[in-house]
């Protein structure tokens, strides 16, 4: 059981190195040709004003990567590379809230509260201080940087987190009021809310990133099981809506991205439902453990509890196999309760076997095939214990994170159109990276380590993702205000981002 850990990422070494070689010989063969001259326009604005740009957002607007937030992955954030475009047309200084190095994490009173970033570890993602050794998280709450900051993006922030007073105070952290990311932006005004932080600024333009992500993705990467719920319709649109309407009072422009459908990142979609190996002996065992479970749900459907086709929906069956499905709970299986004499009763757990519908997170890699008590292969995680709700996303809790994401959606583009606004359609350009999308002479996937889209943690993009969102929203400000970033070739080239980090960039 102890290599079920491994199996899942380790055949991605070879394609990762493959790739990178190629994207390296790629750029010198490039380097070595010599460009044709093409004459392109001069930039022109067009209607919108870029002089004083502002970002607001969660993740995906502060720039993480490979699980957290450092010095190249701010630099590199969408906003960033906008804003060195927007440079080109008036554009003024675009200030970042930066942390103190390239390790990330971070810290309150010496104490870590976030982990330092991710790194390709040969087989996989992981922690930087497993290849590199221990590091000193140095970004410390306690002491931050100077604002007013143009990138007003914060990891973890949610729609109603944008007007919420209180939210960048310090004294707020402890009770869970507060995300420290934000505390960092608020300086002396410590309970402004976001939306105040930029309409102080007098805005000319703004951008708001992925501006309803976090609003179902804690719901998802917590395996639907109800610590961190999806925010309810009515909520988002009141945030969003006093939100948007603050900014264009200030006679700002603006760009919104939607929400992406979360379930199709690789965080999501790269443990697959069936890791499990067995040998005929242990499958055995293991098939005897659960005979008397599979014995009631015949019994169930003998007697008209559940139907014959849940029942057989719900048999554990293992096999001498390298791809068993694991067991896990679904709270979404009907409660079996037996009499077991005149007045005793037994009711069956609600697990079954995953099946390919089912969404393994990607934490679920290293839990399945762990003992729950070391020593003992009865209690093996995932077969003689079923996985539990935070490790699997069932169809049921998919349907309930599509149903949210449109709404949220819907939202967003009524909004647009009622304000004059860009809309970049982020849901739709994560769909297409699905099965590969062309940027440059690149073409990238939502493939985990080697797809070149999305970074390490499963979740957020690599630095040449952003950049392609970047210039997706570009293309959306010509559309929309005349501009000409694309057309005149002020926009972000593949080749200038990489795909992956050292982890020796400190």
């Amino acid at each position: 059981m102890k290599k079920i850990k491994y199996i899942l990422l380790s055949v991605l070494t070879f394609s990762f190195m493959a790739c990178e070689n190629e994207e390296l010989q790629e750029l010198r063969d490039r380097a070595n040709q010599e460009e044709p001259t093409v004459d392109l326009p001069d930039l022109i604005t067009g209607t919108a004003d870029f002089s004083n740009y502002v970002a607001i957002g969660p993740s995906f607007t502060a720039g993480v990567s490979d699980g957290s937030l450092f010095i190249a992955s701010q630099q590199n954030s969408f906003p960033s590379i906008i804003a060195s475009q927007f440079a080109n047309a008036g554009g003024g200084a675009f200030v970042q809230p930066l942390v103190n190095d390239n390790f990330g994490g971070l810290a309150l009173g010496g104490n870590r509260i976030v982990e330092p970033r991710l790194v390709f570890g040969g087989a996989g993602p992981v922690p930087l201080e497993s290849v590199v050794g221990p590091v000193t998280v140095a970004t410390d709450i306690l002491n931050n940087p100077t604002g007013p900051f143009n990138n007003l993006g914060v990891p973890g922030l949610k729609s109603f987190h944008t007007i919420a007073a209180g939210y960048g105070n310090i004294a707020n952290v402890q009770a869970g009021l507060a995300n420290p990311y934000a505390v960092r932006l608020t300086g002396s005004t410590p309970d402004a809310t976001i939306l105040q932080l930029a309409v102080d600024q007098n805005p000319t333009f703004f951008t708001l990133g992925v501006i309803g992500g976090n609003d179902v993705l804690g719901y998802a990467t917590s395996g639907g099981d109800g610590s961190n719920p999806i925010t309810d319709q009515g909520t988002f649109d009141f945030a969003m809506t006093t939100l948007i309407n603050g900014l264009v009072a200030t006679g700002a422009k603006g760009a919104i991205g939607n929400t992406p459908n979360v379930s199709s990142l690789p965080f999501f979609t790269t443990v697959p439902h069936n890791p499990v190996p067995l040998d005929a002996a242990t499958a055995g065992a293991v098939n005897q453990a659960y005979a008397d479970y599979n014995g009631g749900l015949q019994l169930a459907a003998a007697n008209n509890i559940i139907s014959a086709s849940e029942a057989t929906a719900r048999t554990i069956n293992f096999e001498a196999s390298e791809t068993n499905a694991v067991v896990i709970e679904d709270e979404n299986l009907t409660t079996v309760t037996l009499p077991t004499g005149p007045s005793t009763f037994i009711t069956l757990p609600n697990i079954r076997q995953a099946t390919s519908d089912d969404l393994l997170v990607l934490p679920a890699a290293s839990f399945i095939g762990t003992e729950a008590v070391p020593g003992n292969p009865l209690t093996v995680n995932g077969v003689a214990i079923p996985l539990a709700d935070n490790w699997v996303l069932t169809p049921e809790e998919q349907e309930e994170i599509n149903i949210a994401t449109a709404g949220h959606n819907a939202t967003l583009q009524a909004l647009a159109d009622a304000n004059g606004l860009a809309l970049v359609d982020l849901n739709a350009i994560l769909e297409e990276a699905g099965g590969g999308i062309q940027f440059d002479e690149f073409n990238l996937d939502t493939a985990l380590v080697f797809g070149g889209l999305v970074s390490l943690d499963g979740i957020h993009l690599t630095a040449r993702g952003y950049a392609l969102m970047a210039n997706k929203y570009l293309e959306k400000i010509d559309e929309v205000y005349g501009s000409n970033f694309v057309a005149s070739g002020n926009v972000a080239k593949a080749a200038d981002f990489p795909t992956n980090y050292s982890p020796l960039l400190q």
